[in-house]
């Protein structure tokens, strides 16, 4: 049997991770979700990567804090999704897709949408409300991303492995 995937994430500063948590914690019905609220870079690397990302984590900590702008709200179908955008990450994320390439799932390979999800796994209906709710005073704000993280997906929650915090 192999070795669960890595997922690769992002950590925002805290007060605005901390708003991502509190939303996703309503909106999400109960007992859907098993992670808290998190930007996924790559949702399945294999086990075998670990101690490249690894390093690419610890190549981090000369990098200033990249800044992150929320820009709106977008839909998920059954879901909800506030919209980023954060030119280091992705032009970085592009690095590592190419060198990952043969490693990379179809999901991973097809390219990157910043996003934090706070709602999923509900009625269209329901995901359209929360759009217009969420969506209705939004202005575009700034926030900074504070690491990068490393997990091992474990079929439900994930297992924290290591932080790859940015330089302040």
């Amino acid at each position: 049997m192999a070795d669960p995937p890595l997922v690769l994430t992002l950590e925002l500063a805290e007060p605005d991770q901390r708003r991502f948590e509190r939303e996703r914690a309503a909106l999400f019905p109960e007992g859907r979700t098993q992670v808290g609220a998190h930007v996924t870079l790559f949702h399945a690397l294999p086990a075998a990567l670990r101690p490249e990302v690894e390093d690419e984590l610890a190549a981090v900590h000369d990098v200033r804090r990249p800044e992150v702008t929320v820009r709106g709200v977008r839909s998920l179908g059954r879901g909800v999704a506030y919209d980023l955008a954060c030119p280091w990450v992705e032009q970085r994320h592009q690095q590592w897709r190419r060198r990952w390439r043969p490693h990379l799932t179809r999901q991973d390979d097809a390219g990157l949408r910043l996003h934090v999800t706070v709602q999923n796994k509900v009625e269209p209906e329901v995901a359209r409300r929360t759009l217009e709710e969420l969506g209705r005073d939004l202005t575009p704000w700034t926030t900074e991303a504070v690491a990068l993280q490393l997990w091992r997906y474990d079929g439900g929650p994930w297992t924290h492995l290591a932080d790859g915090p940015f330089a302040p």
